[in-house]
C-alpha cells in the first residue's frame, strides 16, 4: 500500500472534522479550509491508488 493512500486518508477525515466543526460554530473560514483539506485528502489517496496498480502491473 503506497503511503500516499495512508497520508490521503488521514488528511480525508481531518478535513472532514474541521468542515464540520465549522458548520457547528458557524466558522465558515474553518469549513471552507476543512473542505479544501478533505478534497486535498482524497486526491493524494487516488494518487496512492494509481501508483498501487502501477507496481501491480510491473510485477
Amino acid at each position: 500500500m503506497d503511503k500516499n493512500r495512508i497520508k490521503g486518508a488521514v488528511k480525508e477525515a481531518a478535513g472532514t472534522i474541521k468542515e464540520t466543526t465549522g458548520k457547528l460554530t458557524g466558522n465558515d473560514r474553518l469549513k471552507a479550509e476543512g473542505a479544501a483539506e478533505k478534497t486535498e485528502g482524497k486526491i493524494q489517496g487516488e494518487i496512492g491508488k494509481a501508483k498501487d496498480a502501477v507496481k501491480d502491473i510491473l510485477r
